[in-house]
């Protein structure tokens, strides 16, 4: 597996300019209607990424040394989660997104900007070292090199999610008009 910091700025960039243009793409009413099949509206997936974009402050955070492991030895396992589009998974509470009403261009300016950080982040952040404010799920501490990458798959997750929407809500926008 790739762990170099350039392919991940690649991915990171590709995924930011990706979930920014997919999410531009849906109409006001699009973005807040649940589709057909059920689950979160665009508005939700769109808050649920920036509810997990508490990836910002624990890159920024406390870290130290990784010792007594490679800082990309989480990378295969974090994938086979987040890649695997066969597989529904369950959100933690603490990232739930709320029911109602989002405003497209507030989630889309937030979007930016937490792209626009994880980028610097990359660029200028040593990301061998082990995060300590917050330590994921089943897997304990990660690698600032872990997290970031964690946000990348993670958003390509639901940059599917998204297209599905999309596709459901446009559907059923031109059957109702």
């Amino acid at each position: 597996m790739n762990t170099s910091k350039q392919e991940l700025a690649v991915q990171a960039k590709q995924t930011g300019v990706a979930i920014l243009d997919t999410i531009g793409t849906f109409t006001d009413e699009q973005f807040n209607t649940q589709p057909a099949y059920g689950g979160w509206t665009a508005g939700q997936v769109a808050e649920h990424l920036l509810l997990s974009a508490g990836v910002v402050e624990v890159i920024a955070g406390n870290t130290a040394p990784t010792t007594g492991r490679q800082p990309g030895q989480h990378l295969p396992a974090i994938a086979s989660v987040f890649l695997d589009f066969n597989t529904k998974l369950q959100s933690p509470d603490f990232i739930i997104p709320a029911d109602g009403y989002h405003d497209k261009q507030q989630l889309l300016s937030k979007t930016k900007l937490v792209w626009d950080k994880i980028g610097e982040g990359i660029r200028r952040l040593d990301l061998t070292v082990t995060c300590l404010d917050f330590e994921f799920p089943t897997m304990g501490p990660l690698t600032r090199l872990e997290w970031l990458w964690f946000y990348v798959w993670h958003t390509q997750r639901h940059l599917r999610q998204l297209k599905n929407i999309h596709s459901a809500t446009t559907t059923a926008t031109t059957i109702t008009q």
